[in-house]
């Protein structure tokens, strides 16, 4: 089933409304939809190498979007929508969440986690709704949607354009390890920056 609609995503790349397609793709995928826009992105760019730069810019913006309906779906519409999506992943008991963000150091792991579901192949949508259960802050939410789905959006396309056809094959097998490793080393660096300026 999920590799149906990954093929249909792919699909989509090639069609005339690509970019409309691609925007839609990006909202929904930060909410609730299973397929990342990297799936676009790849063949988008490989077919028009010189619009890379707007086909990151397109899923960054409508990403975070996306990530803010799902902040209000768990803001207000958890117990009607919000746990339903956290079923159809697994999920049956999300109240956790709220007892880990209100422990000891709970809003600054929060932003670690936030951030690396942001960069990674990590159920993203999952976080955006989480952030709006346990009420995030809305203005660090927004910031860290813009900087972790820029980061990724923009590098994939970026390194797509360099590399053409031979990335997509090393995205599918290498993307999760290797987006994981960055991430960590960017959180690594910022952390070290914090406790140096602190």
């Amino acid at each position: 089933m999920i590799k149906k609609i990954y093929d249909k995503c792919v699909s989509w790349a090639g069609h005339k409304y690509a970019k409309p397609l691609l925007a839609f793709g990006s909202f929904i995928e930060s909410s609730f939809f299973p397929i990342p826009p990297d799936a676009m992105i790849v063949p988008m760019v490989v077919a028009k190498k010189n619009e890379f730069l707007r086909i990151a810019t397109i899923a960054t913006i409508f990403s975070v979007f996306g990530a803010l309906f799902g902040y209000i779906i768990g803001y207000i519409f958890f117990n009607e929508i919000g746990i339903k999506i956290f079923e159809i992943y697994g999920y049956e008991d999300p109240n956790f969440l709220k007892e880990k963000f209100s422990t000891a150091g709970g809003f600054a792991s929060w932003i670690g986690i936030l951030f690396t579901a942001g960069f990674t192949p990590l159920p993203f949508k999952l976080l955006t709704i989480s952030s709006g259960f346990i009420h995030f802050n809305l203005i660090f939410f927004i910031i860290i949607c813009v900087v972790t789905r820029g980061l990724r959006f923009f590098l994939v396309a970026f390194l797509t354009n360099r590399y053409g056809n031979k990335f997509g094959p090393f995205l599918e097998k290498q993307g999760t390890k290797w987006s994981i490793i960055i991430a960590f080393l960017i959180l690594l660096v910022g952390s070290i920056f914090y406790f140096l300026l602190k």
